[in-house]
């Protein structure tokens, strides 16, 4: 797989029949290691690792509905709460980071309500935080640790 600008992390690989599957630790299971899988699992250890999100407050792979339609979000930051803390979008480091990816979260967003946003395809982050009062988000230079 291609190097990604995180630190190195290690995982749980495995081989069957010819497809290599990675244990993802929040779904507790093997899953298909795609080029975005790669991108998705070390997001996740980087929430865990670098900025403390407490596990059991992070969620990955599940559906949101956007009026009618069925979408599904790449990581999802919970608060204690049960409001959304923060929403990743995950690309191949093969894809690059476009306006679409930008659009792409923020429709999203408009059904998750999450203070924070990051994009990444492994090699280049962008993170923001929402202010819904004045309808601005603002880019920051690195997400902030888990308070």
């Amino acid at each position: 797989m291609h190097s990604l600008n995180f630190p190195r992390y290690s995982f749980r690989l495995k081989n069957s029949e010819n497809k290599i599957a990675v244990f993802d630790e929040l779904r507790k299971k093997f899953v298909l290691l795609t080029p975005e899988e790669w991108v998705r699992q070390h997001v996740v250890q980087f929430l865990l690792q670098e900025k403390k999100f407490p596990k059991s407050l992070l969620n990955v792979e599940k559906q949101v509905k956007l009026h009618d339609l069925i979408k599904r979000y790449d990581v999802l930051a919970y608060k204690p709460n049960g409001d959304i803390h923060l929403v990743v979008e995950c690309k191949a480091a093969s894809v690059p980071i476009s306006q679409d990816t930008f659009d792409q979260i923020a429709r999203y967003n408009l059904a998750l309500q999450a203070d924070y946003l990051m994009v990444t395809n492994g090699l280049k982050h962008y993170f923001c935080r929402l202010d819904y009062k004045a309808e601005k988000y603002h880019f920051l230079p690195d997400l902030p640790e888990w308070a």
